[in-house]
Order: C-alpha cells, then sequence, then structure tokens
C-alpha cells in the first residue's frame, strides 16, 4: 500500500486526481494540502482514505513533515488573470511548486510529479511558457531529488468551477482539433483532465 499527497487538490486536475487516487486501492492514503477545507461533494471516498490538511501556502516550508509519503503530486497551478500578475503568477506556478520538490527531497520521498505546459521552455518570449520552463530546467537540476517528472499537457478538457474562455472554446471544438492535429501536432490537442491525471499516476516511481 501506498501513501500520497496531492498539492492543487481543488483544480480540474487536482481534484480528478484525488478521486481517482481515492478509489485505487494501492493507495492507504491520499493527504491534500489545501488553502481552505474540501467541499466533501467533490470527492467519493468510500474507503475513508481522504486527509485533507488546511495550509498557509506562503509558509509552505513549515509542512515539510506532510511530505514524508510514497508519491508527491503537485497541481497547483493558476493564470494571470487570476494571480492578478506576473510576480503573483510567478509565485504560484514557480515558487510553491520549486520549494514542494525541494520538502520532497528533504523528506527523501519516493518521487515527485508536477503538472507543467506543452511548449515550456526557458528561453520563451512567452512569459507563461518561459516561467514553466524555468521550473522544468529547476526542478530536474536538482541534486538528490528523487524519481521527478513533469507532465507537459495542452489545453485542459474538463467542468471547471470558473470559466476560462480558450478552454472553454476547446470543449466546444475538441473533435475538430482531434481530426486537424496529427503527427508532430498531435501534442499540442486539447486534453481531458482525466487523461492527465492518469498520465501523471503512470510517471510516478512504484
Amino acid at each position: 500500500m501506498k501513501t500520497a499527497m496531492v498539492l492543487g487538490a481543488t483544480g480540474l486536475v487536482g481534484r480528478t486526481l484525488v478521486n481517482i487516487l481515492l478509489q485505487d486501492r494501492r493507495y492507504s492514503e491520499v493527504t491534500c494540502l489545501v488553502r481552505k477545507p474540501l467541499q466533501s461533494s467533490q470527492f467519493s471516498d468510500p474507503y475513508n482514505r481522504l486527509k485533507p490538511v488546511v495550509i498557509d501556502f506562503d509558509n509552505l516550508q513549515d509542512y515539510q513533515g506532510y511530505f514524508g509519503v510514497d508519491h508527491v503530486y503537485c497541481c497547483l497551478g493558476t493564470t494571470l488573470k487570476q494571480a492578478g500578475s506576473k510576480s503573483a503568477f510567478r509565485r504560484v506556478d514557480f515558487e510553491y511548486v520549486h520549494i514542494a520538490a525541494q520538502l520532497t527531497r528533504a523528506q527523501r520521498t519516493g518521487s515527485f510529479v508536477w503538472i507543467s505546459s506543452v511548449g515550456a521552455d526557458a528561453k520563451s518570449s512567452n512569459f507563461y511558457l518561459r516561467v514553466k520552463g524555468e521550473l522544468e530546467n529547476a526542478i530536474m537540476r536538482m541534486p538528490q531529488l528523487p524519481h521527478a517528472a513533469a507532465v507537459r499537457p495542452s489545453l485542459l478538457l474538463g467542468t471547471r468551477s470558473e470559466s476560462r474562455t480558450l478552454e472553454d472554446v476547446a470543449q466546444k471544438t475538441a473533435p475538430v482539433w482531434k481530426m486537424l492535429m496529427q503527427g508532430p501536432l498531435k501534442k499540442y490537442r486539447p486534453v481531458h483532465a482525466v487523461d492527465v491525471a492518469r498520465n501523471m499516476m503512470t510517471r510516478q516511481k512504484w
């Protein structure tokens, strides 16, 4: 039996991932570090494995002990619009995730898997992709970090609590994108959250 921890459990992929983990008999406990209490209606926990812990992400290092699990899944992420500024965006999408990777290393956890983005590149002129690329470089170059892997989805498909214009369009036109994006373009197809969550699980070290 394995234990898991999820950061970003209330987002589209995070919520989907937690529900899959709770149904997976290979896991005995799933800890979720969250900003505010979880809505139980969003999760199915038939085996009473869910362990939500409300924390202050600005002091994430104070919760190092929770990283002593087998698998860490990091689904943290925001948008420039939600964050309100580039510095606030970077705090969530780079700093929080980087600290989580450091705490994973400190606890000698089995593996660390996080969500990046297709096109992530530290040299990109696009701020979003540049931050994602810089984070990939920072984590993959981290010495003595147990097995680490980035999942790089394109636009996400699924039901969100808030509306995102590009993703709303992608939802409606997904069949068209699937037909048009073949070969090298396949990686840019919109992808369902459940597929991203399952991909994260396959990237863990079992």
